[in-house]
């Protein structure tokens, strides 16, 4: 199966709700009115586009009905289309154009964390990349234990020390290990629940002057594990770290999961953080590098289904 169809497969539960209703809506218009607008907002509200997104989809959507002089509201769907691609136009392309890169892997206990690193891990080997993970959610042995299992999956090699050890020694041995082994990237784990936003931005802090220091000339990746099937409560996730750290990127988990796919649009348009991968499934070759052209061609070509 190739990345558009495990993508397209993957956005089954989005397209078979939010895509499929709009097709409703508009195959029970006969003429593009105010009416029409307010059940197309809520049906994109239904989908976890947000409120703020969905209003300026809207907007975009009667500026383009109006510079058209478009009448009939079976066009509505490709002036959408068009309008969704545009506004997730940003560089969905992570960088690792350096040896070793490093990508240091953030977000809350439950997410799919530690195996969205085995499945990333998997993915670049299968490039034939060679991969050091560093154990540094050490607050959980569990953490541990499942990034090892992982990393013999995937023929990625593991740096961890102790439970309870401190996170930025983890990160410092690792970023050694991905010199001394001239990995190619180097992807580090991070403790998915701190006590409170300052303990969450000291740690951080002190990971990231680590990774300066010992890589000064790394691509540096910082990635947010958001859970798709959370909704709006993932943008709100992506906006409190966003408080505490730079982030680069999200990966959005068990996006097959759900029905509430929009949120993709909304984390982009709200939090101008882009989506670079999309977990779609429980195997590694389910963690998918993001397109937004596919993933809006994803969710409403039913041609197939």
């Amino acid at each position: 199966m190739g990345l558009f169809d495990k993508l397209k497969s993957g956005l089954k539960k989005t397209r078979d709700g939010f895509a499929a209703n709009i097709r409703g809506l508009v195959n029970s218009f006969t003429k593009i009115d105010e009416e029409l607008f307010q059940e197309l907002e809520e049906i994109l509200i239904m989908a976890d586009v947000g409120t703020a997104t969905s209003a300026r989809i809207l907007d975009k959507l009667r500026g383009v009905i109006k510079e058209k002089g478009l009448k009939d509201p079976a066009n509505i769907i490709e002036e959408l289309k068009s309008i969704m691609k545009e506004m997730m136009a940003g560089d969905n392309i992570l960088d690792i154009s350096t040896v070793p890169s490093v990508i240091l892997v953030i977000g809350v206990n439950g997410v799919g964390k530690t195996t969205t690193i085995g499945k990333l891990a998997a993915y670049f080997t299968g490039q034939g990349k060679k991969v050091v993970i560093g154990a540094a959610d050490t607050f959980r042995a569990a953490a541990i234990d499942q990034l090892e299992i992982w990393a013999r999956r995937a023929g990625a090699d593991v740096v961890k020390q102790g439970e309870g050890a401190d996170p930025a020694a983890v990160v410092f041995d690792t970023c050694k290990a991905a010199t001394a082994r001239r990995a190619d990237i180097a992807i580090c784990d991070t403790a998915g629940r701190l006590h409170n936003k300052k303990n969450l931005m000291d740690e951080l802090s002190k990971i990231n002057k680590v990774i300066k220091r010992e890589l000064p000339q790394a691509s540096t990746e910082v990635l947010l594990v958001l859970d798709a099937t959370t909704g709006r409560n993932a943008v709100n996730q992506a906006r409190d770290f966003s408080a505490v750290t730079d982030i680069t990127g999200i990966v959005l988990t068990k996006l097959d999961g759900t029905a509430k796919g929009g949120v993709v649009l909304a984390i982009e348009d709200e939090l101008h953080i882009p989506v670079k991968f999309v977990g779609v499934g429980e195997k590694a070759e389910d963690m998918l590098p993001f397109d937004a052209e596919a993933f809006i061609e994803g969710i409403f070509d039913n041609e197939h289904d």
